[in-house]
């Protein structure tokens, strides 16, 4: 009885509210009628459109968050760096799943708008547009803070040029005993298509011209896996592969080559009796997102075998390209991966740090005949001698 004496009264009151809305004064009752229950209702300012946020652009928000943590001067060096670590997987990782899904979704025309209000061609703008400030951010920080920070500490990171003349003598017996064996070239003409890219690897983009005809190749270099990114050089010019004792105080300061520059001063190993136009570096990141339908799939264990052996294959999601690559070269990349213009990132290269004290002046590099003679044999030689042959322009055996 009682709540049906109070049912009415509760819906005036109400009605009342909704009618004068929250930022004006209620009314007493006396002065002016009461409303129906539904004429308040009709009145309602509807919300706005956006009132959401996409998923996949405060995914990258949280990243950013990650990247102001490197950016923290407070926080000690070594975490800085692996922060800066952590925000490169991440991207790695949004792109391999997140985006590839994005371009899954357009390409099979499943292209509807989200809660957000947005169209997955809009989130792909915005995607593109803040990884590219994000990138650049993230170089910045790197080669503005963390890279002189490391070198106040002993820490160096050198190109080629920087080294002194016995520490690249060195590197080169080194490149000879420890990369040269593991290396494979690979051309593209009529006959040797463009080979496959695999996912988050780095590679080197050559063009080398043959001097007797003239005629230009494209060749690709990966950099093998198994290889460490940097090449450690002791105060004593000793190259070797880092380890966690490497830039221990006891050894003095320690410079870090970047493999890929290695591998590219000795190019003219790889394709002997070619020269060298051109190289570049790249990196390509793959669709890599896991689909299985467990109310589909008969067997669930062969279902995820077929979908990760499918992982290793998947369409180009993203082109990392060196800065100052040359038109040419980007287009061949390009055409050849089947990425759009809004897929290419360009990677701003890290600025070394200048030639500490310790280090021999700068002096040039003796010609590549004297330091290997032809008398002596280098591992690995004949596994490449079918990839020289097509260049050269020789005649299959």
């Amino acid at each position: 009885m009682t709540q049906q004496r109070m049912a009415p009264e509760l819906a005036e009151h109400i009605a009342e509210h909704i009618a004068t809305g929250p930022d004006q004064p209620e009314s007493d009752g006396a002065t002016s009628p009461q409303p129906e229950a539904g004429a308040g209702a009709a009145e309602l300012v509807p919300l706005p459109a956006d009132r959401f946020l996409d998923r996949e652009t405060s995914w990258l928000a949280f990243n950013q968050r990650v990247l102001e943590l490197a950016e923290d001067d407070s926080l000690p060096l070594l975490e800085r760096v692996r922060f800066l670590a952590i925000f490169a997987s991440n991207l790695d990782e949004f792109f391999m799943v997140r985006v590839a899904g994005l371009k899954r979704r357009i390409a099979t025309g499943l292209a509807v708008p989200a809660a957000s209000g947005l169209s997955p061609h809009q989130v792909l703008e915005q995607i593109s547009e803040h990884a590219h400030a994000l990138m650049a951010r993230h170089a910045a920080v790197f080669s503005d803070q963390v890279q002189p920070a490391l070198a106040a500490e002993g820490i160096t990171l050198v190109h080629w040029v920087d080294l002194s003349l016995t520490e690249q003598e060195r590197l080169r017996k080194f490149f000879r005993r420890q990369i040269f064996p593991v290396l494979t070239p690979l051309a593209v003409d009529p006959a040797h298509p463009f080979p496959y890219i695999s996912g988050l690897s780095l590679n080197l983009a050559v063009v080398v011209r043959n001097p007797h005809t003239g005629k230009e190749h494209f060749a690709r270099v990966k950099v093998p896996p198994l290889l460490p990114r940097f090449i450690a050089v002791d105060a004593r010019g000793r190259p070797s592969a880092p380890s966690t004792q490497t830039a221990s105080g006891a050894k003095g300061p320690t410079s870090f080559v970047p493999i890929e520059e290695v591998i590219a001063e000795h190019l003219d190993t790889l394709f002997p009796g070619m020269e060298i136009s051109e190289h570049h570096t790249f990196r390509v990141t793959r669709n890599e997102d896991v689909e299985v339908e467990e109310d589909d799939a008969e067997n669930l264990l062969k279902a995820m075998e077929k979908e990760l052996l499918r992982r290793r294959f998947g369409p180009p999601v993203r082109l990392e390209i060196a800065d100052g690559i040359s038109p040419r070269v980007r287009h061949i990349l390009t055409r050849e991966l089947g990425v759009r213009r809004r897929g290419l990132h360009p990677a701003r290269p890290a600025r070394p740090h200048r030639t500490p004290p310790h280090r021999r002046p700068r002096t040039a590099r003796p010609a590549v005949s004297a330091l290997r003679p032809d008398d002596q044999p280098v591992p690995g030689r004949g596994r490449k001698r079918d990839a020289h042959r097509h260049l050269r322009g020789d005649p299959p055996p």
